[in-house]
């Protein structure tokens, strides 16, 4: 019987590929620490995203692997994560507390972009991350709604405000400060200002990634997050329908000219699934989020059917994730939050923030 090497180990876990990541879990820098005891193996993994979903099945993907060798009669696979600060504008730095901003945006209104986000949000603070979700469109605010939270934030200095916090995540939207049916008759300054205060004069506490749910469009305040906000990623939220998948070009086309990536897209109302039969269709058409993806190079990271379950959920303020946290449609909202972390994870990271200020002070 050949000899036990460490080399062997990593030859078999590399003939493994990570479905999230796309690629092998060596490739990728995953692979801690590897242990050797005799005929006995731990395999320490550290991940750069959230994977509480999966942890079980990725523990015994590899450990299969090691055991394909033939000379090991027990693989032990320790699995954890490490979230890190990602690279964002060249011009911005990151903001206190918040490792990675995430936009998730939309060509046109309609698409399910809201509904997107805070289930995003929800599924990767399930998949055990720090997480916060900020509602950008200040002339039509949902996320108070569908987080079901009621009430004004706190401000305990008289300047800055507390976030709001429902089913763990930390939130805050123009939503909480003005009556849910005051309009916002405001000017694009006004509302590109609005943004920057939510942002930065609100209190995160230590988020691994702060969610934003920008408005439609390629507007005003689309541009102000591109040119003032540090975005790590983007997301851009389509249906199959030709007219969704014009305007979502134009999304993408605008994050790619601004130089924030692109993490993926999500085709939303992918196929419709009847109430009383369960028949599902495509009625909005087929493939389009695809095919588009496969255009600009970009992932797509999910595909969401047109469920009455979805709206109703989100109507009550109590979002699928956490409604019917074992559900088909949870599941695949946590797939693409997996997909999303560790798209985010392969990217540059940042470490401005291990580097000391250096401070000149004249004596």
């Amino acid at each position: 019987m050949s000899e036990l090497t460490k080399e062997a180990i990593e030859t078999a876990i590399k003939c493994y590929q990570e479905p999230h990541l796309g690629r092998d879990l060596i490739t990728a820098h995953a692979i801690k620490d590897i242990t050797i005891r005799g005929d006995q193996v731990s395999v320490e993994i550290m991940l750069g995203f959230p994977a509480a979903g999966i942890r079980t099945s990725l523990a015994e993907a590899v450990r299969r692997q090691v055991l394909m060798l033939g000379n090991v009669n027990a693989v032990q696979v320790e699995i954890n994560w490490d979230i890190k600060a990602h690279s964002v504008q060249k011009s911005l730095k990151p903001i206190d507390q918040v490792k990675n901003i995430i936009a998730i945006a939309s060509g046109k209104g309609g698409v399910g972009k809201s509904t997107t986000a805070v289930n995003l949000a929800l599924a990767l603070s399930a998949e055990g991350a720090q997480v916060g979700l900020l509602d950008a469109d200040i002339y039509g605010p949902s996320q108070p709604r569908m987080l079901g939270i009621s009430g004004k934030p706190e401000s305990k200095d008289g300047n800055s405000l507390e976030p709001m916090r429902s089913y763990g995540l930390q939130a805050m939207s123009i939503g909480f400060l003005i009556d849910e049916e005051t309009p916002m008759i405001w000017r694009g300054p006004m509302v590109t200002q609005a943004l920057e205060q939510l942002l930065n004069d609100t209190n995160w506490s230590a988020l691994d990634y702060l969610v934003i749910d920008l408005p439609p469009g390629t507007g005003d305040t689309q541009l102000t997050l591109a040119q003032k906000v540090p975005v790590s990623g983007a997301i851009i939220v389509t249906t199959p329908q030709d007219i969704a998948l014009l305007d979502a070009r134009k999304g993408l086309k605008m994050f790619q000219k601004v130089e924030v990536p692109v993490l993926g897209i999500v085709e939303n109302m992918s196929t419709h699934i009847c109430s009383k039969c369960g028949h599902e269709e495509h009625i909005f058409g087929a493939g389009g989020g695809a095919l588009m993806a496969a255009q600009y190079g970009v992932q797509l990271l999910g595909s969401l059917p047109l469920d009455i379950r979805i709206r109703e959920e989100t109507d009550n303020g109590k979002p699928t994730v956490v409604a019917a946290p074992d559900s088909r449609i949870a599941m695949i909202y946590r797939d693409i939050a997996r997909r999303t972390a560790a798209k985010l994870s392969l990217q540059a990271k940042d470490y401005a923030a291990k580097f000391p200020r250096i401070v000149i002070q004249n004596n």
